[in-house]
């Protein structure tokens, strides 16, 4: 009698978890979510299984995923076992034509087919694309350039192929979520002078979102998301929280360019964008479905 009311409690669980999770699916049904995949969940193997099932899932309740992902631990391993040296200036790598060359492989070859294998032994239907598919990203050389010590005059640092989004054609998506497929996409797009380009991942994902005014935009980290200075989470920022947590130093570092673009992704028309820590186990599905969430949630 123990070892049922056991199981009972144990189904009772599932049912409430269930019954909590149906007022978001109902909310949610027939939006657009873009996530943007990397870091530690696309390397450890259990956690990459579970996020094919959780993006299935997501498409088997109504909402319709988009998948952007990264991949640069892995285009490092490659390059050093083809023995391609990595230029560096100014701390930032250079891409050189035999360096995305190895990107365009890695990324749009191995990874974002091992994504879309993932989603479809998971039960989904994935396809792999590239920004070069159907013309869906445009891009253009990254130029940036740094303040020489000293004076007030700024050098022009060139980072070869290195791109960033220029233009956007969503219409290759938007058949595709028609047909009920799940794009998944690598960073790797071709420039009006015929060159291929490696864009920021993170970056590619924002654009995307707000070309296809996504419900919500989903930015998968190594951190649980924005911390304060106690190292406690904010669950929920506004442009103006977070002009004042980069004013205060609350904001630095390698959160600077996620909280950027995310705040890009709202400005171009998406509802909210979340960051969020990949590590945990069904983290997506904590924040969709929840009430409490699991990441920081920026909101227009």
């Amino acid at each position: 009698m123990q070892t049922i009311n056991q199981d009972q409690k144990r189904l009772q669980k599932k049912a409430a978890t269930l019954v909590e999770a149906l007022p978001y699916m109902k909310k949610y049904s027939g939006e657009v979510f873009v996530i943007k995949y990397g870091g530690n969940a696309m390397i450890d193997q259990d956690l990459s299984a579970q996020f094919a099932e959780d993006i299935t899932l997501l498409k088997q309740v109504g909402i319709n995923p988009v998948v952007i992902h990264g991949g640069g631990p892995q285009i490092g391993s490659m390059l050093e076992r083809l023995s391609i040296e990595s230029e560096f200036v100014d701390g930032l790598r250079v891409t050189s034509k035999a360096t995305v060359d190895v990107a365009e492989m890695v990324l749009s070859g191995s990874i974002c087919k091992s994504i879309v294998a993932d989603i479809n032994k998971a039960g989904g239907r994935a396809i792999g694309l590239s920004g070069k598919d159907g013309s869906l990203v445009k891009a253009k050389k990254k130029h940036i350039s740094k303040a020489t010590p000293g004076s007030d005059i700024e050098k022009a640092i060139d980072l070869g192929f290195v791109g960033e989004p220029d233009s956007i054609d969503t219409r290759i998506l938007t058949e595709c979520i028609s047909a009920g497929i799940i794009p998944v996409i690598s960073p790797i797009a071709i420039g009006e002078d015929g060159q291929t380009y490696n864009i920021n991942a993170d970056t590619m994902a924002g654009a995307i979102a707000g070309a296809l005014k996504a419900r919500r935009f989903f930015l998968l980290t190594d951190v649980q998301g924005v911390l304060d200075k106690a190292m406690n989470l904010l669950t929920e920022l506004t442009p103006n929280d977070v002009k004042a947590l980069k004013a205060n130093g609350t904001i630095i570092g390698g959160m600077l360019p996620k909280v950027d673009t995310c705040l890009s992704a709202i400005d171009q028309g998406v509802n909210g964008a979340v960051i969020l820590d990949g590590r945990v186990k069904h983290a997506i599905l904590l924040e969709i479905f929840t009430g409490s969430g699991s990441g920081t949630l920026l909101r227009p």
